[in-house]
């Protein structure tokens, strides 16, 4: 359960230093920045609650930020195949929950940085703020004041024991005094859609078709990454009166289409996309998960993509009209009494049973849109290249698709589970295909409505790695 980035760094012009060690001196100087680079978990008696966040006094940066050199020639693939393997590990629950990896030996010259932290720590904005600790605007990193930005003393086992069960306490007289709202909310909420959402707010919300992204899965990862023009994505926003995720959802739904099409064909029943939704106030800078899931229709049993484009425009609009109502009543913490047990127990039965691969999906993938620093940022010196991000599969959702924007660029993170997708580079390539249809159909639109000025085109696709 956790997410990473991973970037491509240009080193200075004439650099010869080692950079794994910059990266690790700069490390020791922020480690006091944020509290996710020094808070572990300390589990409660007999966990019979979620475990606690206290200090850890020794911060092993030899564990925390290592150092891989991939074997000649150093390709994107080979690079993408060791971050999947990175990806599979899990985080030592007995340290901090992130881990940095500086990846060398790429025939490009560049360093690639591969950053890992577990998403009780993070959503995907407090992920952005992260990186605000991480890395600098400029080539020249700032000074970090000295002495500690947070600090206390580490509870005992009663001390913690006691803590959980007052803010458990606090946490069920919270729910159940929400509660009538949140039926009233939740029964009011069809009825009352807006005119526009209301006849397509059903489509939502039905069972997805089996694929073979919808089984059970090993903890083998694989990832592939893909960069897209952040102008060229706008430009297509814009010339079919859609977002920018309407466009991202687009892409992802055709390049499903092209994978699924050589493996078995595309189900006449439409895939449905798990969204996450930040329930994150303006201004808020927790190092905290913040978020809810809703699910959309992909409407991937349209062929023509412009049909399918203005399907998904009007399936997200239902979505983010029913959401924006929830959202005032939707809890972002639960009491944890007992949780750990039952969770465990609930788990452990749900692998065995196969109850993944033999149930009809609530979702067939996740894809998630998480806006993105737009200033060019540095680590160490070095500049980011790009800013492709990592998330989580799980039993019956093999495929993870996590897009997020960054300096004009749109970064697409292919994660899967490799037993369900052994080369998660042919899902990679997909959306290029599909952003090509999109991409004709607005020249024919723009020709139709007027003449371009001489040498004039609208912008085409260049693709990024992948």
């Amino acid at each position: 359960m956790h997410v990473a980035s991973l970037h491509l760094l240009d080193l200075p012009p004439g650099y010869d230093g080692d950079f794994h060690a910059d990266i690790r001196r700069l490390m020791k100087q922020r480690l006091r920045l944020a509290p996710v680079f020094t808070r572990k978990l300390a589990p409660m008696p007999l966990q019979f609650a979620n475990p606690a966040w206290v200090e850890d006094e020794q911060i092993d940066l030899d564990y925390h930020v290592q150092r891989v050199t991939l074997p000649a020639p150093g390709t994107q693939a080979q690079l993408e195949d060791c971050v999947g393997r990175l990806h599979s590990e899990l985080l030592d629950r007995n340290r901090p929950l992130w881990r940095i990896a500086v990846i060398d030996g790429l025939h490009s010259g560049q360093v690639a940085y591969y950053d890992q932290v577990h998403h009780a720590v993070v959503d995907g904005q407090a992920g952005v703020l992260l990186a605000q600790a991480l890395f600098d605007v400029s080539a020249r990193p700032r000074r970090i004041a000295h002495g500690k930005a947070h600090e206390g003393e580490n509870p005992g086992k009663v001390e913690l024991a006691a803590a959980a069960l007052k803010h458990d306490a606090g946490q069920y007289i919270e729910l159940l005094r929400h509660l009538p709202e949140v039926v009233k909310t939740l029964a009011g909420m069809r009825g009352t859609a807006p005119e526009k959402t209301r006849g397509r707010v059903g489509q939502n919300f039905s069972f997805g078709p089996r694929t073979p992204l919808n089984v059970p899965i090993t903890g083998v990862r694989g990832f592939a990454a893909l960069s897209i023009p952040l102008g060229t994505l706008k430009q297509l926003a814009a010339a079919h009166e859609a977002k920018l995720n309407d466009i991202v959802l687009a892409l992802c739904s055709g390049a499903l289409r092209r994978y699924l099409a050589s493996r078995g064909g595309v189900p006449k029943k439409p895939l449905i996309a798990a969204m996450p939704i930040s329930l994150r106030d303006a201004g808020n800078t927790e190092y905290t998960t913040q978020a809810t899931m809703s699910i959309v229709n992909l409407n991937t049993q349209i062929a023509d993509p412009l049909k399918r484009l203005r399907a998904i425009r009007d399936a997200t609009g239902a979505v983010k009209a029913l959401a924006s109502r929830a959202r005032g009543v939707t809890p972002t913490d639960f009491p944890s009494i007992g949780v750990p047990w039952l969770l465990q127990g609930l788990a452990a039965l749900y692998a065995r049973s196969g109850l993944a691969g033999a149930m009809p999906p609530i979702a067939n993938v996740v894809i998630s849109n998480v806006p993105g620093p737009q200033a060019p940022l540095y680590a160490a010196g070095a500049h980011m290249a790009t800013y492709w991000p990592l998330s989580i599969v799980e039993h019956g959702l093999a495929l993870n698709i996590t897009v997020m924007s960054y300096a004009g660029a749109m970064g697409f993170g292919f994660t899967t589970a490799r037993c369900a997708v052994p080369d998660a580079r042919e899902l990679s390539a997909a959306p290029l295909a599909a952003l090509e249809e999109l991409v004709a159909r607005i020249r024919r639109v723009t020709t139709k409505r007027a003449p371009t000025a001489a040498g004039e085109k609208p912008a085409s696709p260049r693709p990024g790695a992948g």
